[in-house]
């Protein structure tokens, strides 16, 4: 063993920084005012992996290894890589950290999302509102005996949690999240693994849920487009002693389609080990990987696979799909499947996003209660708005309550909101516009116009006979608008 000497560190640092070595390991005292960033004014600047080791319980010092090998005047910035074993207890001292990084964002720059710059997943915050939801199920599921690896008995006395209140029910003041995680941690390991699966395959059902509702929490959500402009652009309230003023923004944003081709399609398979599958029937192609579970009512286990389409992704029960039209294809068969897909599908999207933005404090209860969103985003122009959203549904609702004069949606917003919010829209004549899925995919329906079938095919809309049942579609691509516009027309 040989003594190193005072200077020791600065020469192992200086070695990194001009590319002679290409690891570095630093504990907090060797990182005192000191940087390993992919400096510009440095020899090396490759980008920085940095792996985090034994994070510790605080935030604060978290951000400042991590903020070793992430400063300005950087070739790139690094990418964080938190180390644990696959003990899945140990994500307890990860889950601490994201917390406190979370926390500490929202102090010093008003804002979650911001002290961990998206260094960790949601999941890894095992002391979110989701994770206390998923904790709640998951003891609901052993007290129920719907977890047959764990009996209501057996937890009760590995952990010295009690479950069971005097009468014999369920307690109303069941253990809190952190009890029950340091208890997890005292489990022999093969246990501390089942348990800690379920609670996590339970807090991805929770978040899963929360993203299809559209209600997820993250805080300010900074939105990034090809271009936002306004359309229009309402003043609703006017605060009598400031003067300050609060406006309703209808803004068109325009995306450009992430869209996969087929070689890509193919390299992900591969990658991930997935299927090439092509649906016979409607001419889709998809790769086919297997992804987390969802529970029954029952507890039991429902596995599940990912579809990856080009342009989207689909989460279905593995039955559903061994009995659909999905087959597994050839390499060659999926390419031109794939392919086909991808040359008719649009370039860009264009939506519209409703925003409240100023003073909103007074008028706060006006708004929708159930989401809270507030997106940042900057125009075309150059100027930059942060608002709170208003969900396409709920406009009409608060465009009352503000007095706005504008408060039709266009027949594009209505489309957008029939298939990707799960809205319905009460036509005249007793018609209903509303999603429906056929073999997993989305489709636009119109319900109760079977006797104006023929008119409405003319107009570019389609009927297909489901389980002896003829129903009627309006096409899910860029003509969907103009065609629901004269479906408007049809039903007066």
């Amino acid at each position: 063993m040989d003594s190193r000497g005072n200077g020791a560190n600065i020469a192992e640092t200086t070695a990194f920084m001009s590319g002679e070595k290409q690891i570095l390991i630093f504990s907090d005292a060797g990182g005192t005012g000191r940087s390993y960033h992919a400096d510009l004014n440095a020899v090396n600047r490759r980008r920085r992996s940095h792996y985090l080791l034994e994070a510790g319980w605080r935030a604060d010092n978290a951000i400042q290894g991590l903020g070793r090998s992430h400063r300005t005047n950087q070739a790139s910035a690094p990418v964080f890589r938190p180390v644990t074993t696959n003990v899945r207890g140990e994500r307890r001292f990860i889950s601490t950290i994201a917390r406190r990084l979370d926390s500490l964002g929202a102090l010093t720059r008003g804002q979650r999302q911001t002290g961990g710059n998206g260094i960790f997943d949601t999941k890894d915050n095992l002391e979110s509102n989701y994770a206390e939801y998923a904790l709640y199920e998951l003891f609901k599921q052993i007290f129920q005996g719907r977890f047959a690896q764990v009996p209501l008995g057996t937890f009760e006395q590995m952990t010295g949690l009690s479950l069971t209140s005097h009468e014999g029910g369920m307690k109303i003041d069941l253990p809190p999240l952190r009890q029950f995680l340091n208890r997890l941690l005292a489990l022999r390991i093969g246990m501390q693994n089942v348990i800690f699966e379920r609670f996590e395959l339970l807090l991805s059902q929770q978040i899963e849920t929360a993203r299809a509702a559209g209600v997820f929490e993250v805080g300010v959500e900074t939105l990034r487009a090809e271009r936002f402009s306004v359309e229009s652009i309402e003043p609703v309230y006017t605060h009598s002693g400031t003067g300050s003023v609060t406006n309703y923004l209808k803004i068109e944003r325009t995306q450009k389609n992430n869209i996969q081709t087929a070689a890509e399609a193919v390299e992900f398979a591969t990658h991930h080990q997935g299927r090439l599958m092509t649906n016979s029937k409607y001419g889709y192609g998809a790769v086919s990987i297997p992804t987390h579970s969802l529970f029954d009512a029952d507890g039991g286990v429902i596995p599940r696979v990912l579809l990856v389409r080009p342009q989207k992704q689909t989460r279905i029960p593995l039955d559903k799909l061994d009995d659909s039209t999905w087959k597994q294809v050839s390499t060659d068969e999926f390419v031109a499947v794939w392919s086909k897909e991808v040359d008719q599908l649009p370039k860009f999207t264009t939506d519209h996003i409703h925003l409240v933005t100023g003073i909103l404090l007074p008028i706060w209860k006006v708004l929708p209660q159930q989401n809270s969103r507030v997106f940042r985003l900057q125009l075309s122009s150059g100027d930059k708005v942060l608002g709170r959203v208003v969900n396409a549904e709920n406009i009409r609702a608060v465009a009352e309550q503000l007095g706005l004069r504008n408060k039709l949606l266009s027949p594009e917003e209505l489309v957008s909101l029939v298939l990707n919010e799960r809205y319905s829209e009460q036509l005249p004549g007793g018609v209903t516009m509303r999603c429906s899925l056929v073999a997993s995919e989305k489709r636009i329906e119109l319900v109760n116009a079977l006797s104006l079938a023929d008119r409405l095919v003319a107009v570019g809309c389609f009927t297909e006979i489901i389980q002896w049942k003829k129903r009627v579609f309006i096409p899910t691509n860029d003509k969907a608008p103009s065609i629901f516009a004269a479906v408007i027309e049809i039903l007066g």
